[in-house]
């Protein structure tokens, strides 16, 4: 045979290996592309996707938007009902109106954005509303929790001193303290938050990526100042009010001056304490040992906590009779009706 034709029957196998080749890794890149996409694919410091099964996404975003609305709705009517009804207008269910205030941001700003951010695994709104969801997240955190300290006080001034109560606990002095609580928790979020929030870009991450990384040092701070301390407080006031309550039992009612009302609003807002307690001590235990990464048991006790906002009327409703009543007026819309807030929702006092 021809050296020729030999080495041409050569350079036709070399050829049709390399086609091979180039067709095997076309397919690769190709199974690879459908496994990798970005979050901003124009963009070379964009962010990667996760992709997701499509029953995945039906699920959670089912999920995400029942509980967002639940949320809404149920502290929606705390809120009208504290806000309507004259004879709600107490000192303590303005701490609860506040407590509701701040549950109900979390089910209208925190849980849907936050929601969309895990299931898409991208920021799709912009650095400047990513610094101000930062912000408003870590400020109705700080903000429930210093509710929950003011309600503390006041059971404990309610139970302890129920004679003096009223001029020691005044509307005026509840509204001063709700102002100074929300205005500190905003202080605060601004300080912890303040690289992330006006030098977004200074920061080490991609481009889609809304979440703060706090230094081992940073991290501790935060448990102590958002956590421990508030936390230490509120259980040392209830062991106070338990101790009180624990004597009062021994003697008669109308000798202590303490109703039966002030010890069941004592029990009450007791269990909203410990059910926050319940639901954020396992994230912080995760943050304490593994960061904030996104991790399954991160994502799990985060959502744990956000669901925490929408608990506090459910336990309302299983305690309070007046807000049971309340919310049967809101939702049959009597309230709308002349006088409506003059109604009864104590008709066992006539």
């Amino acid at each position: 045979m021809p050296q020729s034709v030999v080495e041409s029957r050569k350079l036709a196998a070399t050829n049709e290996d390399k086609s091979i080749v180039n067709i095997y890794l076309t397919s690769i890149m190709e199974d690879y592309s459908q496994e990798i996409q970005y979050c901003f694919p124009n963009n070379n410091f964009s962010c990667l996707k996760e992709i997701k099964l499509e029953v995945e996404y039906v699920i959670l975003y089912m999920f995400i938007s029942l509980l967002s609305v639940f949320t809404v709705f149920l502290n929606l009517l705390v809120i009208i009902s504290i806000s309507h009804f004259k004879q709600l207008h107490t000192p303590t269910n303005l701490l609860i109106l506040s407590l509701a205030v701040a549950d109900l941001i979390v089910g209208l700003i925190v849980i849907p954005f936050m929601g969309i951010t895990f299931i898409e695994s991208c920021w799709y709104f912009g650095d400047i509303f990513c610094s101000l969801f930062l912000f408003i997240s870590f400020m109705v955190v700080s903000a429930s929790l210093g509710n929950l300290v003011f309600i503390s006080v006041d059971r404990y001034i309610a139970v302890s001193d129920p004679l003096r109560y009223t001029v020691r606990v005044t509307t005026d002095k509840v509204v001063f303290w709700i102002i100074m609580n929300w205005l500190c928790s905003g202080i605060y979020s601004v300080i912890i938050l303040y690289n992330s929030m006006f030098y977004p870009k200074a920061q080490d991450k991609c481009y889609g990526d809304c979440s703060v990384s706090f230094k081992s040092e940073h991290v501790v701070t935060d448990l102590i100042v958002t956590f421990v301390v508030p936390s230490s407080v509120i259980m040392s006031i209830y062991m106070k009010i338990f101790c009180v309550a624990k004597y009062q039992a021994k003697v008669v009612n109308s000798v202590s001056g303490v109703s039966r009302s002030q010890r069941k609003a004592a029990k009450t807002l007791g269990i909203v304490v410990m059910v926050y307690f319940m639901c954020w001590i396992p994230y912080y235990i995760v943050t304490l040992f593994e960061g904030n990464e996104s991790t399954v048991q991160f994502n799990v006790t985060c959502w744990i906590l956000y669901m925490n906002s929408c608990m506090n009327p459910l336990i309302y409703a299983l305690f309070y009779k007046w807000f049971r009543i309340s919310a049967k007026q809101i939702v049959t819309l009597k309230i709308f009706k002349p006088s409506s807030e003059f109604f009864s929702l104590f008709p066992e006092d006539k």
